[in-house]
Order: structure tokens, then C-alpha cells, then sequence
């Protein structure tokens, strides 16, 4: 499959995962990736982004993302930095769930382990809420695949508890309290405890209650968790963080099963696609009856 055809092939939602033109552009992976690091170029200009948004059927984007990813290629990190100052709006109508599932994971991927791009993310105030949740996550995934030291991400979450976290965004300060619990940080308990004591926790996501149990676990059970968490990869393979979309027909055939009882839980990304089941609201309460929202239960 030449170059361009695998482009065209990635352009437009037409009901399937496109696997033979990803396991092309696998197989042409030097050719193919200067031409998906301008598919992402472009999707990080807001104006060209909305025009391809228009009828909510573009895919390369996401494509792109994924496979750049699986490439570990660093020139993609300044593009998705940019991608996330992109409006709200915008960026839930071209990533959907993508961004809360799975931009931490890709973030961490093509960073090289260099850290101040998800670091202007999670610091940017005007960022969408879960684009800057999805880049602390990021962090915690360096720290579980062995990029990065626990040491030196609590370093700098200490830092922003301490400053650097200027706006009140309650789903931001939720992340931050959630993944310095991942990351097990006792040192950080009394900044945990006056970020709830002045309202900017979303106890919804994560109680003080949740906290102190976790931190009651100890460090080898904290890190052990942290290590076996499925969702603190890197992106090594596109098929499968692709291709079980609810959105894709291609799965109805592979899977035995109806997709709801496979996972009831997990949402098509939100680009206007089929959906198997109704969509789950970040905040409402999870479906599992666990009695938390989901982001905090089966949506993390």
C-alpha cells in the first residue's frame, strides 16, 4: 500500500478499523512518519482543525496519534502540546474519551523523557480540565514503565501543591491528589489534606478517606499496584488501542461476545460514532454501583 493511500485510508470514519493500513504504515514506518507528523501539524492549528472537525467524521488525527506513539517519535511531542491548547469544545469533539484514556499514555511515549512539555499542560490554566489530567497521569506512567524516578515526579508535584498550580480547577487538583497516591506520597499528605480543606478536591473522584487508606498499604503495596495498572503503558501497539472502539463493525465479528458484556463500561470515542452503549458523563456516578463517579472507578 503506498504512502498516500495509507493517508486516504486514515482520513475518514467509514464504519472500520483500518488494520491493513496500519500494519502498512507499520511496515513503512521511516516513510510514513513525516507525513503523520503534518496530519498532527494540522490538527493542532484551532482554525484547520475546525474545518477538518466539521462533520465530525475525520480520523487521521487519531491514527497519527497512535502510531507516532508505537514509534516512540519525539518530533510529535511539540504538536500534541499544542493540540492540548486547543478549546474544549474542539478537543472533546476531535479526541472524545481519547483524551482522559489515553493522551497521558501518548504523551509519555513520545516525551523522550523530557518532561516540560506535559509540564506547560498540566501548569497552563486555560487548558481543557481532563487534557491536564490525562498529562499528570503521564508522569505516573514514566514513573511505572521506569523512565522516570518516583523521586523526582513527587519532586515536582510537591512543586505545584506549592505554587506552581495557580488556578482552582477542582479536576485538576483531583488528578493531583490521585496520582500522588499512585505514586504513594506520604511526604505529601498535609498538602493533600489542606487541598481538601479549601474545597479544590472533587471527593467525588477521591476521598481524604481514599488517601489515607491507600498510604496505610504501605510503599512495596502501593508500588506494586502501580506496576501492574494495565493503563500505565506506553503505546506499543495501534491495533490494540485501537481496534476494539465500540465505534469500529469490525469488532462485532471478532469478539464472541456482544461488546457489552466484553466491557459495558468503555465509550466509543466521542466523535459523533455509534456508540453500543449510552455514553458515560465524567461525572456521574459510576455505573458498577461502587458509589463513586466514574472517572474515579471504571472510567480511570
Amino acid at each position: 500500500m503506498e504512502i498516500d493511500e495509507i493517508i486516504e485510508q486514515f482520513a475518514w470514519f467509514d464504519g472500520k478499523f483500518e488494520r491493513e493500513a496500519v500494519e502498512a504504515a507499520v511496515a513503512r514506518r521511516d516513510e510514513i512518519i513525516p507525513e503523520l507528523l503534518l496530519v498532527l501539524e494540522e490538527i493542532a492549528d484551532p482554525e484547520l482543525a475546525a474545518g477538518l472537525d466539521a462533520d465530525g467524521e475525520y480520523m487521521a488525527h487519531l491514527y497519527a496519534m497512535f502510531l507516532l506513539a508505537q514509534f516512540r517519535e519525539t518530533r510529535a511531542y511539540p504538536h500534541l502540546v499544542k493540540i492540548a491548547s486547543l478549546p474544549s469544545d474542539l478537543l472533546e469533539s476531535l479526541f472524545g474519551d481519547c483524551i482522559a484514556e489515553s493522551f497521558g499514555a501518548v504523551l509519555a511515549s513520545v516525551c523522550g523523557g523530557d518532561l516540560d512539555g506535559i509540564q506547560s499542560i498540566i501548569e497552563n490554566p486555560n487548558a481543557d480540565e481532563w487534557v491536564r489530567g490525562a498529562a499528570l497521569g503521564g508522569l505516573v506512567t514514566l514513573v511505572a514503565v521506569g523512565v522516570k524516578s518516583r523521586e523526582e515526579i513527587l519532586s515536582y508535584f510537591a512543586s505545584l501543591f506549592h505554587g506552581k498550580l495557580t488556578d482552582r480547577n477542582e479536576i485538576v487538583w483531583s488528578y493531583l491528589v490521585l496520582e500522588s497516591t499512585a505514586l504513594y506520597a506520604p511526604e505529601l499528605l498535609r498538602e493533600i489534606e489542606q487541598a481538601y480543606e479549601q474545597g479544590l478536591i472533587d471527593t467525588m473522584l477521591i476521598t481524604l478517606d481514599d488517601v489515607k487508606a491507600d498510604l496505610a498499604q504501605g510503599k512495596e503495596w502501593a508500588l506494586a499496584k502501580l506496576a501492574a495498572d494495565s493503563h500505565r503503558r506506553l503505546v506499543d501497539d495501534t491495533v490494540k488501542e485501537m481496534g476494539w472502539w465500540a465505534s469500529f463493525k469490525e469488532d462485532e465479528t471478532r469478539h464472541p461476545q456482544p461488546l457489552e458484556a466484553v466491557n459495558p463500561w468503555r465509550d466509543a470515542i466521542d466523535t459523533g460514532y455509534k456508540r453500543i452503549a449510552p455514553k458515560i458523563g465524567r461525572n456521574d456516578l459510576c455505573p458498577c454501583a461502587s458509589g463513586k463517579k466514574y472517572k474515579k472507578c471504571c472510567g480511570l
